[in-house]
């Protein structure tokens, strides 16, 4: 049974980042909500705002790019208010982000369990050591790594495991919201299905909601509940796993599963035709019509809002300009 309250609320969140070139806005109002227990795969080209929007729920965007206004609600918290020092104790017990390249992410002159200890000290001052080191061991151990990799330093393992040591802090504190962030991008595809079954198991335990990012379709298939398509910064379709694999509603997340390789057209490429735009000169009204063989007169001048149209599916395209309709009818597209 799905709870009825959400976990996670996104409202309204903005990002831009000031350069010599101009604003190039990389978020722009973006809104979501997630339940506890549920998997969000949020996917799209380089560049359309998913590791933005990651960070910006964090807020740790860093200049020059600014968080130009929204909230973020865990529960009844909004991040976005929270003073600095709150913000750090948020970080891990609240919100967790497990980054893309463990590689880059583990200190590599401290010991995994110094750095461990680190996270927990941080937020748990006055724990006893014997109970700090128990909660490490749990951690690694939760993610079948062996009791003795806490003694180890981080070029003493090997990729896999240090994802799921990267894994293992993020769940140290028993955060609410997880956000892996390409979490098996520079792994082998055995590693790849190990640590994304460490992180399906982990995040079921906790009972925590999870954004999964990544551009890895395949992956999306078999792990996340919902799909979040992204595009210049805007959602243009969430709808249930199942549903965007079988019946696409927008036309850019039709051609990224048109894209993907079948049985049917082995060694034919297909992609989708230009360019993604530039964040800094954004075309008007939709931003994917330059690419778009649906386009209509109305996608070149008016933005179009994402709404519901089917029972926990919404889409951002005009071509579905009409109000909710019950999931048993047909879809209705709008006249050229």
């Amino acid at each position: 049974m799905t709870p009825t309250k959400p976990v996670l609320r996104v409202i309204d969140l903005q990002v831009s980042y000031y350069t010599e070139a101009g604003r190039a806005l990389a978020l722009d109002r973006v809104s979501l909500e997630l339940y506890p227990g549920e998997k969000l795969g949020m996917v799209g080209e380089s560049g359309c705002g998913k590791s933005t929007m990651a960070l910006a729920m964090m807020r740790m965007i860093k200049p020059p790019g600014r968080i130009e206004g929204g909230q973020v609600f865990i529960d009844d918290v909004d991040l976005m208010t929270l003073p600095e020092a709150k913000m750090r104790k948020a970080r891990l017990s609240l919100i967790s982000y497990i980054p893309q390249g463990a590689m880059n992410s583990l200190n590599p002159v401290l010991r995994i369990e110094a750095q461990m200890r680190d996270a927990i000290k941080e937020h748990l001052p006055t724990m006893r050591d014997a109970e700090v080191q128990a909660r490490i061991y749990e951690a690694l151990e939760s993610v079948e790594l062996r009791r003795e990799v806490a003694r180890m330093y981080p070029h003493e393992l090997s990729g896999g495991m240090k994802q799921r040591v990267c894994i293992a802090i993020g769940i140290l504190l028993g955060p609410k919201v997880i956000i892996a962030d390409e979490p098996t991008s520079a792994l082998d595809v055995v590693t790849q299905r190990q640590v994304m079954e460490t992180l399906d198991r982990v995040q079921k335990q906790l009972g925590a909601a999870m954004i999964l990012i990544g551009h890895d379709m395949g992956l999306m298939a078999q792990f996340v509940d919902k799909v979040a398509v992204m595009y210049a910064g805007k959602f243009t379709e969430i709808s249930p796993v199942r549903d965007i694999f079988t019946n696409p509603l927008h036309p850019y997340a039709r051609a990224l599963i048109e894209s993907l390789p079948t049985l049917n057209n082995k060694g034919v490429f297909k992609g989708i035709p230009g360019l993604a735009p530039s964040l800094i000169n954004r075309p008007s009204g939709c931003a994917f019509h330059p690419r778009c063989s649906e386009a209509m007169e109305i996608c070149r001048t008016v933005t179009p809002a994402l709404i519901e149209q089917r029972d926990g599916r919404r889409v951002a395209c005009h071509l579905y300009d009409q109000p909710i309709r019950r999931a048993d009818e047909p879809a209705m597209v709008a006249s050229r």
